[in-house]
């Protein structure tokens, strides 16, 4: 894509990187057919190519963000579905990050929405806030009816209806303090556990169940004093300087580990949350202070999934032998490129996975979406569910908190994080509300030939 930029203008860091990431665009459309919003609206500006030319026209003029240009950036679930299809490489997801913090600095928001992006920025984050707004939410939940007949209300009724009926349990798993592997198992490694703010108040039994699993099999788990949310939630409305104050105290949170007892990885349960904090060493990478650090921590961040991938996990003790259906998170399909690791390991565990049709489309959670945008979100969750429920199902398995709580209520199965499954399959115990677990399906005499002829090949092309 030709720009026309001015020297003046390409002095700033942030345009530069925009106007290189313009320039390899080349117009395919590819990235039509795999965004939700397009396929969902089919209008070429809610397209990734046609966001990128509104973009490209508000930076290149140097103007203001425009109620058009708004409408449309908002739109983005930031999936990064695009970046997957793109065969020229365009980074997408850097682009539209410049872009919302164009428009948080220039365009001045209707006050509801003002009104709600700061409460949504002021709550979510922080973990004691959250919990107090959830029970706020359950004395709400009877007049969600009444708020959702007005358009201003809409949000306030979708953040109602995703607010679990019963407050979850309190968790000591968030507590700073070590956590000691086994001691009669061999020591495998020493990690950080990013506990989280909305899932560490949502569902805590994912970060438990993790860490049970990495100490049974000889791996130590710390949680840093100083950890705090991942800087996501607020990143994604354009608030950069905040997101980078997030950044900046995980940073120094995980750095006294590295720098102490040292850390092998930095697991990170919520996709959503490791998609951001691997692009830390971006982020930081003009804060003097930050920068290398930024990069060392970026670097060993690991889904739960990469790491026990690379462990070598022993037979399972359990019998499981459920019928999972595999949703992938945006954020880990597209956004970290994690496709199937999480299902090998599924497998190995004595599951029989599958997958659903369009597994590339968004489910309509993408972060705080689900309440800014709550009838496209709606449309992208009810197309998901049809799709989930087509594979029959016993149990839906997800590494999200966010494509949890949009998908739970309606899936008519348990929606359960992987690692939960894993750990019952390892010697934990039963998730809530999964069904009782049973021996493994028998393979066919053609399955286990076809087993044995893969290998063999595999064997003489070596």
């Amino acid at each position: 894509m030709q720009t026309n930029f001015t020297a003046e203008q390409l002095t700033d860091p942030a345009t530069a990187h925009s106007e290189a990431i313009l320039r390899k665009c080349v117009h395919c459309g590819f990235c039509t057919a795999t965004c939700p919003t397009y396929v969902t609206l089919g209008n070429e500006l809610d397209s990734p190519r046609g966001r990128i030319y509104l973009i490209k026209e508000m930076l290149e003029n140097d103007r203001p963000a425009d109620e058009k240009t708004v409408t449309h950036i908002d739109r983005c679930l930031s999936c990064l579905a695009c970046m997957t299809t793109c065969p020229s490489g365009v980074n997408y997801m850097h682009l539209v990050d410049h872009a919302r913090a164009h428009i948080e600095k220039t365009y001045k928001r209707p006050w509801h929405e003002r009104a709600l992006r700061n409460v949504l920025a002021a709550v979510l984050p922080y973990p004691s806030r959250f919990r107090l707004a959830l029970r706020g939410a359950q004395i709400g939940r009877p007049f969600a009816g009444l708020f959702g007949r007005w358009e201003l209300t809409k949000p306030f009724t979708a953040m109602l209806a995703l607010a679990p009926a019963q407050m979850p349990p309190k968790s000591d798993s968030v507590a700073p303090g070590v956590r000691r592997a086994d001691p009669t198992v061999a020591r495998r490694g020493r990690v950080a556990i990013l506990t989280g703010c909305a899932q560490s108040v949502l569902d805590a039994e994912t970060n438990e169940a993790t860490i049970r699993l990495l100490n049974r099999v000889g791996v130590e788990v710390v949680v840093p004093r100083g950890e705090t949310c991942c800087g996501a939630l607020v990143h994604h409305m354009g608030r950069e300087e905040a997101s980078l104050d997030f950044a900046r105290k995980n940073v120094d949170a995980w750095s006294r580990q590295i720098e102490g007892e040292g850390l092998d990885a930095i697991i990170i349960t919520a996709s959503g949350c490791g998609t951001t904090i691997k692009d830390y060493g971006f982020m930081l990478r003009h804060d003097e202070g930050y920068a290398k650090r930024a990069e060392k921590v970026a670097a060993i961040a690991k889904d739960i999934t990469e790491y026990l991938y690379a462990l070598d996990l022993p037979e399972p003790v359990n019998e499981t032998g459920l019928n999972v259906t595999y949703h992938s998170a945006c954020s880990m399909q597209h956004g970290q490129r994690i496709t199937e690791t999480p299902i090998d390991l599924l497998r190995a565990a004595g599951f029989n996975v599958s997958e659903p049709a369009e597994k590339h489309l968004c489910c309509g959670s993408a972060g705080t979406y689900n309440i800014t945008q709550p009838e496209i979100a709606g449309r992208l969750k009810k197309r998901k569910l049809k799709n989930l429920k087509a594979t029959e199902p016993e149990v839906i398995a997800a590494g999200n908190i966010g494509c949890i709580m949009q998908l739970s209520g309606e899936a008519g199965v348990p929606l359960i994080h992987t690692v939960k499954l894993l750990d019952w399959a390892y010697g934990g115990p039963k998730p809530d509300g999964a069904p009782e677990g049973r021996a493994p399906a028998a393979k066919s005499e053609t399955a286990s030939l076809l087993e044995t002829l893969a290998k063999e090949a595999a064997v003489t092309v070596s």
